[in-house]
């Protein structure tokens, strides 16, 4: 029993100091992980900075189509309202020429 007492610690001091040296291999792995995602990220903001011209370009024209557009649909809907208003001014000078006979 007393060899008990004086080998269990010292296979308890072993495993920890194989836990130690496990954790600390982890640890370098992560380290190593973490630089190779960093330089990963670095690379795919430098490629994204460089599409920034042509999504700006994209940004430019959707902007001018869009007034473009705007302003068709106006001139198309002053188009209508001015037939529109042209037949009802018509209908009421028929209307009123109808009365006066």
């Amino acid at each position: 029993m007393n060899a008990l007492y004086q080998i269990l610690p010292i296979i308890i001091y072993i495993l920890v100091a194989i836990l130690l040296v496990v954790l600390i291999i982890l640890g370098i792995k992560l380290i190593g992980t973490i630089n190779k995602t960093n330089e990963v990220l670095d690379d795919l903001e430098q490629k994204s900075k460089s599409l920034n011209g042509v999504f700006d370009t994209i940004d430019n024209i959707t902007d001018t189509i869009s007034v473009m557009s705007d302003r068709l649909v106006e001139g198309v809907a002053s188009l209508i309202g001015k037939a529109l208003s042209f037949k009802k001014k018509k209908k009421k000078k028929v209307e009123e020429e109808e009365e006066y006979e």
